[in-house]
This record gives C-alpha cells, structure tokens and sequence, in this order.
C-alpha cells in the first residue's frame, strides 16, 4: 500500500527521553520510527506507555551511538536485533529494520533489512503496524489508519497464516479489540481464530496468563470474552467451566463501587466457583503464588456471605482480614447476578470502612493464672476463647471477659478430664 503520511501530535516526540534517543539513532544514513503500540495509542488518544522504536541501524551501529553519547545499551534481544537503550529511568527497545526468512512460530528466523514496508507486514495487526517519524509523521502500508478510524483490529495478510506463525496472536486478537475495538470483532479474524484454536495447546502458561490477565481488565473484556466462549475458545484456555453471567456481574459491581478492574478478582468471576478450580487456573496459567492465594480464597465457601447480617460480617472480616474479605464478598455479589439489589452488597463490603476490628484481648497470662501449663493445651483453649469472644461480638469490658476466660477454661477442663 501506498505510505499515506498524517501529522500526529505527540509532543514526547520533541522533548524528552524519546525524542532524544531518535535524534540519536537518525541521520548519517540511518533512520529511526517510533513503532507499535505507542503510534497506535497517540492515533486513538489513549496513553502511551512505552515507546518501541525501530531503525535501520544494525545493532552493533546502535549499541556504538549509545556508547558514544553515554547512554547505557543492553543486548536484551540482540539475536533478534533488539538493544535496549536506558534514558532517564526510561528503557527503550530498538530494533533493526527485520523481514521473515522462515517461520517456526515465535522462533522466526529473520533478516535484517532497510525496508520499511516490508517489516509492517511481518507485524500482527493493522493498528499495530503504523510507524511515526521524530517530526510526527505517520506511515501506513497495511491499512492501519483507515482501521485506527473506525477501530477495526484485522490481521494484516492471511489471518490463518499470521495465527499460526504464533498461536498467541488468537488471545492477542481478543485482548487487542477488547482494549482498543468497536463493535464486532472482525470476522475474517474471528473466524481464523476458531480454526487455529487447537494451537493454543501449544502455548507456555506463562504466555498464557500474560494476555489473559491483560484481557480482563481491557473495556470491552466482557464482549470479547463472550465472543471467545461463543467460538470454543475459552475452554481450551481455562481448561472448565467460564461463569459468563458472574464475570458480567463482576464487571458492574465494580463499576458501581468506582473500583479500578481487578484482572485476579475478575478471572476468580469468570472461572472460580470452588478452590479446586483456583488451583486448575494457578497451574494452568501459572500464576503467581499471590495470585493464586487470591483465588483460593476466593473460592472458598462464598456462598455463605449471602445475606448476612453485620454481626456475622464482622466476624469473617476479622478472621480474613481486609483484602480477602473484600475479595470474596466480590464474589459472592457477582454469583448473585446482574438482577441482585446491590444495597445490600454495598453494606457489607464497605464494612471495613464503618468497623475497625480490634485485637484480640485475651493472653497467655490469663490460661497460665487459670492452671494451665504451656504448651499445646494453652495453645488449644486460647483459640476456642476467640471463637467464643468472636460468637460474644468482640467485647472489651474486663467482666465479660473474665467470664469469656472462665467458661472456656471450664468447658476446656471438662472436655479433656483435666
């Protein structure tokens, strides 16, 4: 296609760390764009986060510039022709002009080259293949631009050919309309996706958990995963069940909260109704061992926060502490659908707001002057004193505490024949 330029606005194109390291990497017969996701996100108004450049400098040429204007290089990709240059805490992956010689999935092998079209096609998607030079000039050879205006997320040539060079690129497809789409996904894409699922067998977890985590705090997470379940896809991802109505639910809760999306609490909506099913997902995507945790905790007994009256809720947030509470009372209100009255729901999860638990008042001390020895005896009649401070509602006055501390010791005694 012919290059169409367009004059974007992106003042880091003039000053700061980016800009700098562009005016490093052009002239002397070499030149430098800013590439990806950081075109596409200026086009759309979106932030920028980091900022790819591509050049048509080798390596080698890049890493002797830095060198020479006393920036640090790191060969983070340098097999690939990539070299990370480090500005002002900001990193900046540069990578050399590439075409595809042979493609085995992720492990392509590729040609440096000059030419900047032919490294636009060998990208992913449309929107993803747009390059901008250092004064704001916006290159398209793929049909990026027409696709940034009507937000249309297509592969670029054959979509069962770019899937299959790396099966990601079907969650990628997902998670990229989710996040920047409209409407529909595209259909050739969509379609391609489904025929290629079988790949997704042949992913890391780890790569997995990458774009899924990405996926699900993505605006439009909701319709793209309801598209995947439609087109068999989630399974071969989740490995069970998806809870479409309860992510859906999840979604609204913390849009009615003000909540920032949670990808853990809203893949717990999603996929949890058990702990067995955290521990499927923690091996499956290989999350993290606080992700993980989190699940786990969520899936344990939440539907046994339903309905609650503030004395019971009291008592689960002492014993989970704040975050778990919040979490697994999330999840109980999602369970309960989009038609469930969410006053009731707001009551209980703003507890931590209105009650502060105090600390547990009994000692030691209190069992040792009533006869008991250290060890574990003293270790089991302090925990059953909780429970009962806990079922009294957590009194603090000396007298019902002294008879808290004498009814256990009594009942402990007479349970082991002390």
């Amino acid at each position: 296609m012919t290059d169409v330029p367009v004059r974007s606005d992106a003042p880091w194109l003039h000053t700061g760390p980016a800009a700098r390291v562009l005016a490093l990497l052009n002239g002397d017969g070499e030149e430098a764009r800013v590439v990806g996701g950081a075109v596409r996100n200026a086009l759309l108004g979106e932030p920028i986060g980091d900022v790819d450049i591509a050049t048509t400098a080798v390596p080698d040429e890049v890493v002797r510039r830095a060198k020479a204007s006393g920036i640090k290089a790191v060969p983070t990709g340098i097999e690939h022709g990539t070299v990370t240059l480090v500005l002002d805490g900001h990193g900046f992956e540069i990578t050399t002009l590439r075409e595809d010689v042979e493609t085995f999935g992720r492990k392509a092998k590729v040609a440096f080259g000059r030419d900047w079209d032919r490294d636009a096609q060998r990208r992913d998607f449309t929107i993803n293949a747009l390059s901008m030079s250092a004064d704001g000039t916006v290159h398209d050879y793929v049909g990026g631009l027409a696709d940034i205006a009507t937000r249309r997320v297509r592969f670029i040539g054959d979509p069962d050919q770019r899937i299959a060079e790396d099966y990601l690129r079907i969650l990628r497809f997902f998670r990229i309309h989710a996040a920047y789409g409209a409407g529909a996904p595209d259909r050739e894409a969509y379609l391609a996706c489904i025929r290629g699922r079988s790949g997704l067998a042949t992913l890391s977890a780890e790569r997995l958990r990458m774009e899924m985590l990405k996926l699900m705090i993505a605006d439009g997470a909701e319709a793209s995963v309801v598209a995947m379940a439609d087109g068999g896809l989630l399974l071969a991802v989740l490995g069970g069940v998806a809870y479409l109505g309860a992510f859906a639910a999840m979604i609204a809760a913390e849009r009615d909260l003000g909540l920032e999306p949670d990808a853990v609490r809203r893949l717990g909506a999603l996929a949890v109704a058990v702990t067995e099913d955290a521990k499927r997902l923690a091996s499956r995507l290989r999350l993290s061992n606080v992700e993980a945790k989190r699940l786990d905790s969520m899936g344990h007994r939440w539907w046994r926060l339903a309905g609650m009256d503030d004395a019971t809720a009291r008592r689960r947030l002492y014993r989970l502490g704040e975050a778990r509470f919040h979490d697994r009372m999330m999840l109980a209100w999602a369970r309960a659908g989009l038609e469930a009255d969410p006053a009731p729901w707001r009551q209980l999860i703003a507890l931590p707001q209105r009650w502060q638990a105090p600390t547990f008042p009994l000692k030691a001390a209190d069992f040792l002057a009533r006869g008991f020895a250290a060890g574990p005896a003293l270790g089991h009649v302090l925990t059953l004193a909780e429970d009962a401070w806990l079922a009294a509602d957590f009194p603090l006055d000396p007298a019902a505490l002294r008879t808290i501390a004498d009814q256990t010791a009594a009942r402990f005694a007479r349970d082991h024949l002390l």
